[in-house]
């Protein structure tokens, strides 16, 4: 997959802050990334709708890491997935009578489309899982050889004898090192999340799907001796952050809803397949964004789309100040209020910008880097540059060039481009 174009970063006085976050496995504020390289993994998108909100908070959020990371001096190997085959798409796909194939490629070229208007700095690896079928295979087989994954008989397998491989996650001693929960805990969330923990067959009701053989009308790819069929949710991740971070990288983030058991588990085929810990040295994870109380989800019909905000003639950096006028690691709730404010925002700052002096920039520079460096405080540091701008449209300055310096910072450590 090709990602989306990358926007110019500006450089700016001076070296930005090493930042710190939140690892949820820990619970603990710790440092990221001491190598002159950062190494990041974010989940992708599941490519049966548009773009809505919460999927725009968690990849803004991830951005602000990436911005801080380069600020403080480093490169940035950044990669991202799309699970462009999976039941939601291939459900949504016969329920609108759509191919799936054409139904994954209008949806990620939106997604792409939108993440370029928001401002995201795109990973430099982009990968459809449908591209890295033959790695997940070899990564299965390896499992299965260990005895860490086995086969459980499928009735309904379009091949008379064709079995589901699983994954046994009692072959890694850190399962639930991610998440923190205990097993009873995990298996309503489980279930709820893509689970199937009542199957027949299984060694433990939390043994996750790793290859699904073929059905009668499913998509399909040679497996090898695993016999044709398609990738489990989880092992994908595993496998792409494998082949081209490693172990033990810096940073896997996505949104919270994911901390169980999609983390959990990709972690854990990583150990099995390596035999080594950590799969990331930090968790870090984004908040849900809700509409009238509620997650937004497809279910709901609540849904809140970029697309159609930009659409509406809505400005992208003010839907990008309205996710940044928030902790990313909480859950809050979008409403025509909070775009006013993002609105309001952005045009203050406009004025402000718009001169050709002001009040020295250096303090407001020092406190937005201060604010990131703390874990991605992004609504502090909109709070120091609402006061500079402040300043700037009651007393003004006389520092020339002072508003090029704080629009720069604001496109460079915030994404937010005048």
């Amino acid at each position: 997959m090709k990602p989306w174009p990358a926007p110019s970063v500006p450089s700016l006085p001076g070296t930005g802050l090493p930042p710190r976050l939140h690892d949820t496995s820990s619970g603990r504020v710790l440092p990221v990334s001491a190598g002159p390289e950062a190494r990041m993994y974010v989940c992708g998108i599941t490519p049966y709708d548009a773009t809505h909100l919460g999927h725009a908070a968690t990849y803004v959020a991830f951005d602000l890491l990436y911005r801080a990371w380069l600020d403080a001096g480093h490169t940035v190997h950044y990669v991202q997935n799309i699970t462009d085959v999976d039941d939601p798409l291939l459900e949504r796909a016969t329920a609108t009578g759509v191919e799936w194939q054409d139904l994954a490629a209008r949806e990620i070229a939106g997604f792409v489309d939108d993440m370029a208007a928001l401002g995201v700095l795109p990973p430099q690896e982009y990968l459809g899982v449908t591209e890295v079928v033959p790695l997940v295979v070899d990564a299965v087989e390896r499992l299965v050889d260990s005895g860490a994954a086995y086969p459980v008989a499928t009735p309904d397998a379009a091949v008379e004898g064709a079995q589901d491989v699983y994954f046994d996650v009692t072959s890694d001693r850190r399962f639930g090192s991610v998440s923190g929960l205990d097993e009873t805990a995990m298996r309503p969330v489980f279930a709820e999340r893509g689970g199937d923990p009542d199957r027949a067959g299984k060694r433990q009701p939390l043994d996750p799907l790793l290859w699904r053989v073929e059905r009668t009308g499913e998509p399909s790819w040679d497996g090898g001796r695993l016999g044709r069929g398609r990738p489990g949710w989880h092992i994908e991740c595993s496998t792409i952050a494998l082949e081209h971070l490693g172990m033990a990288f810096d940073v896997q983030g996505g949104g919270s809803d994911l901390v169980f058991p999609h983390h959990e588990m990709s972690a854990s085929h990583a150990h099995s397949l390596t035999g080594k810990w950590p799969f990331a040295r930090l968790y870090a994870h984004a908040g849900m964004v809700r509409y009238d109380g509620e997650k937004m989800s497809k279910s709901r019909g609540n849904l809140v789309f970029v697309a159609k905000l930009r659409a509406a003639g809505v400005d992208p950096a003010a839907i990008r100040l309205a996710i940044l006028a928030h902790h990313y690691r909480t859950d809050w709730d979008w409403s025509d209020d909070v775009l006013a404010a993002a609105q309001a925002r952005l045009d203050r700052w406009r004025d402000a910008f718009a001169r050709a002096a002001g009040p020295a920039p250096d303090e407001t520079l020092q406190r937005v880097r201060e604010h990131l460096s703390d874990d991605l405080a992004a609504p502090g540091a909109l709070a120091a540059v609402d006061r500079w701008a402040e300043l700037q449209l009651t007393r003004g300055g006389t520092v020339e060039g002072a508003p090029g310096v704080l629009s720069r910072a604001v496109d460079a450590l915030l994404g937010v481009r005048f």
